[in-house]
């Protein structure tokens, strides 16, 4: 992928690019899958399509509704006192561009609230449960569990579409920011592989403990490191399950797994700030495809570029992660058996 001009590639899927200038959006579609495409200043080569397409869902995290000025803004970043409360019309702009695609199912990975209150709940069932019905499925995350919140707390959720099953755990803990797994819940997903009929994709709010950047510890940011080691343990027995989905981190973000090298785990950015992120996920016959999209509403992308300047500039590039950490191919093992 090249740049000639300023700007960010924001997606790439199977037929479609999209770039970011600012505040302003330049599309194409109707284009060739895994073919190379110059588009606005960019090279890049569109994701591939493997048979027919069985579903389209979606998945969001980290919405935060109640927050009205996050800790790590700086003053002069912050909104006025009179300004609307940006979690309700970023989360608005996801519920309306998802609504688009009509998914067959809609995920939410946790930290549905900023403070873990019913006031703040209710707000997210009225924008998400009011759009998506018995499409929607949701765990709490930490913001949640650290306030002792228990909406959400559902250990383990499981949701058959046509090509995939979505596993749906709640990986967070009572007055803890990390995240673990029980023992019940990795013999729920252990059975679920052994049964599974179709590719598996897993998903939490706490990513995977990174060995290889993190010294072993119970204090990690993420699922402590024997759940972690768990939870892969499971993934590799089981040739269905495709990859673990997580969010708490408010990036997009990959980690290798050597001894899982066939296994995606993918961290998704946040809806609340930059880059104002939801996933599409395109389940086909032979493959899925994760597609990451920018929240583009006019609102969102004004909100979400002040954003971007957060933590003395470096939260831009944080957040936002590599091309193949945004939209990647998820490979499937040959399940039509």
């Amino acid at each position: 992928m090249q740049s000639t001009t300023q700007g960010e590639l924001t997606t790439v899927a199977d037929d479609e690019i999209v770039i970011h200038r600012g505040a302003s959006v330049e599309r194409v579609g109707d284009l060739r899958p895994d073919t190379v495409v110059e588009f606005g200043g960019f090279e890049t080569r569109t994701l591939p399509r493997k048979g027919e397409l069985l579903a389209t869902f979606a998945t969001v995290n980290d919405l935060h509704f109640g927050e009205s000025i996050g800790p790590e803004m700086p003053t002069e970043l912050r909104p006025a006192p009179d300004d609307r409360p940006y979690p309700e019309f970023m989360n608005e702009g996801a519920v309306r561009e998802i609504s688009r695609i009509d998914p067959a199912a809609v995920v939410v990975k946790g930290d549905l609230t900023s403070n873990g209150t019913m006031a703040e709940f209710k707000q997210f069932l009225q924008v998400y449960d009011g759009a998506f019905g018995d499409r929607l499925l949701y765990i709490r995350g930490n913001h949640e569990s650290y306030n002792y919140f228990d909406e959400g707390n559902m250990p383990f959720q499981e949701r058959n579409l046509e090509g995939v099953t979505i596993a749906l755990l709640d990986t967070s803990r009572d007055g803890q920011i990390n995240g673990s797994l029980s023992q019940d819940q990795l013999e729920f997903l252990d059975e679920l592989g052994s049964r599974a009929d179709r590719p598996v994709m897993v998903f939490g709010h706490h990513p995977i403990w990174n060995e290889s950047v993190e010294p072993r510890s119970d204090d990690t940011f993420g699922l402590v490191p024997y759940a972690t080691e768990q939870l892969i343990e499971v993934m590799k027995r089981r040739p269905l399950m495709v990859g673990y989905f997580a969010g708490h981190t408010h990036r997009n973000g990959r980690t290798v797994v050597g001894s899982a090298p066939n296994k995606v785990f993918a961290e998704v950015a946040c809806v609340k700030d930059y880059p104002g992120t939801w996933a599409e996920y395109r389940v086909f016959e032979g493959n899925i495809l994760q597609v990451h999209r920018r929240i583009s509403t006019p609102e969102a992308l004004n909100w979400s570029e002040r954003a971007r300047h957060m933590f003395e500039g470096f939260y831009g590039e944080y957040a936002f992660g590599k091309l193949e950490e945004r939209c990647f191919e998820i490979p499937v093992p040959d399940w039509h058996l």
